[in-house]
């Protein structure tokens, strides 16, 4: 195992579905990436993006991740290997991550890390002990936009922050492992996190489930014992006094990516339906001696961002970890741990009425 100081780093990608075709072809695309091993159990997806990215028959196709390791075929291909990418329902996670650091392979994981936080930490704790790399697909914080939001909120553009809010609506995907809070919030609060720098201290939630009212086989029961939220509302309240109100749902058309963090001197929006996607709303109110309060200072401001793929930043940057042995600052197990902590914290409000949560009680 490990790749040569100049030579390609070797990756196997489980999951060719609806992601892992992206992060097929991104890998594919980079020089300095070798996929030797494509692993999902439905051939027929696995063939046609496999043909569609343009792998040659040096990649090998397996059902599994258990057939990878332990068909002879493959002895060379897990020789050379120094990394997998996972994109694979949440609640497979755990085993295939623990397999991993233990054959000693890097490991790069689609959000979330897994659906409870004591797995988290431990899959935190073996990639130290192993020294490998353990890094979560948060694209939205490999995103141009949000990587310049997080600058200008911490040079003080907004002025003092006060409040945010945000939006992520629309018809499907619906999702049958998790509900619309798992699949969706963890965008908004890992971007929220991120511009903020700090994570919510105590939170409260509500939701409704209107196409999935009782648990499906492939979603633990106990997570969700009244079924999949279709719809959900959201209150994060941060340390510093920040709250933060969000709107979740996979049944509205009104289709809306939107969130923004409101401050003394204006508005910051992130909103990746539009043609602008960052834009500094400026403005505040001044008392007048009339005793009525103007608004001044107002002008809408679109940031100019640098080009570049989100995802083709995750890849790039997960490489980079690897080559120089460094824990990413940006989006490490540690990070993907605690925003799954956050979340088990939301879902706990949820099965308890909207009532509120102290996140540090979940353990």
């Amino acid at each position: 195992m490990a790749s040569a100081k100049n030579s390609p780093i070797a990756i196997a990608i489980l999951g060719a579905g609806r992601w892992g075709r992206h992060l097929i072809r991104n890998f594919h695309q980079i020089p300095d990436a070798q996929i030797l091993a494509v692993i999902d159990p439905d051939r027929s997806q696995r063939s046609v993006v496999m043909a569609e990215v343009g792998l040659d028959e040096t990649v090998a196709g397996c059902d599994s991740w258990a057939a990878f390791c332990d068909r002879a075929d493959l002895a060379d291909q897990r020789d050379r290997l120094d990394a997998i990418v996972i994109a694979t329902p949440a609640t497979a996670h755990y085993d295939t991550i623990v397999d991993a650091l233990q054959r000693g392979y890097h490991v790069m994981c689609e959000k979330p890390l897994t659906l409870d936080y004591g797995e988290c930490r431990h899959l935190c704790e073996l990639a130290e002990q192993h020294h490998r790399q353990l890094l979560i697909d948060h694209t939205y914080l490999f995103n141009p936009a949000v990587r310049r939001g997080a600058e200008l909120i911490r040079d003080g553009a907004i002025g003092d922050r006060r409040y945010g809010y945000a939006a992520r609506v629309h018809l499907a995907p619906v999702r049958l492992d998790v509900d619309v809070i798992w699949d969706l919030v963890i965008h908004d609060i890992s971007i929220l996190n991120h511009w903020l720098g700090e994570a919510p201290q105590r939170l409260s939630a509500i939701a409704q489930a209107w196409l999935q009212p009782t648990t499906p086989g492939s979603a633990p029961t106990d997570l969700f014992p009244d079924g999949l939220a279709d719809v959900s509302f959201v209150r994060l309240v941060y340390p510093s006094g920040v709250t933060v109100q969000v709107h979740l749902s996979w049944f509205n058309p009104d289709k809306q990516r939107r969130l923004a963090v409101v401050g003394s001197r204006g508005t910051l929006v992130f909103d990746e339906l539009t043609e602008s996607p960052l834009t500094f709303y400026r403005g505040h109110m001044e008392a007048q001696p009339s005793g009525f309060w103007e608004p001044i200072d107002q002008a809408i401001e679109p940031i100019t961002l640098e080009a570049g793929e989100p995802l083709r930043n995750v890849c790039t940057h997960f490489l980079d970890c690897i080559r120089t042995d460094r824990t990413s600052e940006i989006s490490s197990g540690t990070i993907g741990a605690e925003l799954v902590r956050v979340l088990l914290a939301i879902s706990r409000s949820v099965n308890t009425d909207g009532a509120w949560v102290d996140v540090v009680s979940i353990v």
